[in-house]
């Protein structure tokens, strides 16, 4: 059997695409006897590794997989424990682990906060949340959210940007609901015009699913009822787009949108006139002649700009939740970076 595994093993690699699929089925086929073999190939960023193929084939096998890689999680052999626990959180999220892998878990989680600083927020692209960090409360029970846990920044970003970030389910009554991660940032300060008003520190908050399909507008208009303030944004470079809202007790008071007519709304803030005053002195391009017109220099003026975040201007840690009581974060799949 040994052999006759390995040769299917071998075939993912085919460049043709009916043997690797046919290697797939033949590995599913014979189920947990699979697992082993394909491990090492978890996560392989060799050229020429099957990883994905062998990837493909664990999440298929799905539950059938887990008893197995628990087994090895305990038992050994050794070489696999560490592609035993990535697999089964990519199948089953750390609900899936027992209560040692848990606790390892979070213990690392808890090291690794104590000397994550710097920490480093996408720009390139992306959509974003900020409120006044003193609000954080007031924060959580405006998005209506559950389950906070202190995690890394990396962490946070990656389940809320890259990994699943949503799940359909079935609640305590039976009833069809959707969740959504949210990872809320550690507090960073703003050197802007805000701290002569008082406010200091910034959070943002991410999660691309949450923030498009519940609408970050509204949700910036729910955060600033609770907050006094809060600002949305966007930048999406595919698109050449950008967008910055500002929010005050519940209501717009300035946004800019770069395919909105208009493009501006509401009065310019104060750190918009000297860009407009320059634009029109020739110091600035005449693009500011209106306002500001991009969300990352709106940003940096009205709480914070992402990018890499100085240490020593940045407060305590992130959070991630979740917007409903009844699915928590473990329940969401895929091994996560620390």
């Amino acid at each position: 059997m040994s052999e006759a595994i390995d040769a299917l093993i071998r075939d993912l690699s085919d460049q043709d695409r009916a043997v690797r699929r046919a290697a797939e089925d033949g590995l599913v086929a014979l189920g947990a006897q699979s697992i082993d073999p394909l491990l090492p190939y978890v996560r392989d960023g060799r050229r020429g590794s099957p990883r994905f193929s062998a990837e493909s084939v664990l999440k298929r096998l799905g539950d059938q997989a887990l008893p197995r890689l628990r087994e090895i999680r305990r038992h050994g052999p050794g070489r696999l424990r560490g592609k035993a626990l990535e697999t089964l959180v990519d199948l089953g999220g750390t609900e899936a682990l027992d209560d040692a892998d848990r606790r390892a878990v979070e213990r690392l989680v808890r090291i690794k906060l104590l000397d994550e600083l710097p920490v480093r927020l996408p720009l390139d692209a992306g959509r974003w949340l900020a409120f006044p960090a003193d609000r954080l409360d007031d924060a959580v029970s405006a998005l209506g959210l559950h389950d906070l846990r202190p995690v890394t920044t990396v962490l946070g970003v990656d389940a809320t940007t890259r990994a699943d970030d949503a799940m359909d389910f079935q609640d305590s009554q039976g009833e069809k609901q959707r969740a959504y991660r949210v990872f809320i940032t550690p507090e960073f300060e703003n050197w802007g015009w805000w701290r002569d008003l008082g406010i200091k520190n910034w959070r943002m908050v991410w999660g691309n699913s949450f923030v498009d399909e519940c609408d970050g507008f509204g949700l910036a208009d729910t955060l600033s009822e609770r907050c006094g303030e809060a600002h949305f944004y966007v930048i999406d470079p595919y698109h050449s787009g950008s967008v910055w809202y500002v929010a005050r007790d519940g209501r717009r008071v300035r946004s800019y949108g770069t395919y909105d007519y208009p493009e501006f709304r509401g009065k310019p803030l104060p750190f918009e006139l000297s860009y407009m005053e320059d634009a029109e002195k020739g110091i600035e391009d005449e693009e500011y002649a209106k306002g500001v017109p991009h969300a990352d220099v709106a940003a940096d003026n009205l709480s914070v700009q992402p990018g890499p975040m100085d240490a020593e201007h940045t407060h305590g840690h992130g959070w991630l939740a979740t917007t409903h009581p009844d699915l928590p974060n473990s329940r969401f799949k895929g091994a996560l970076p620390i």
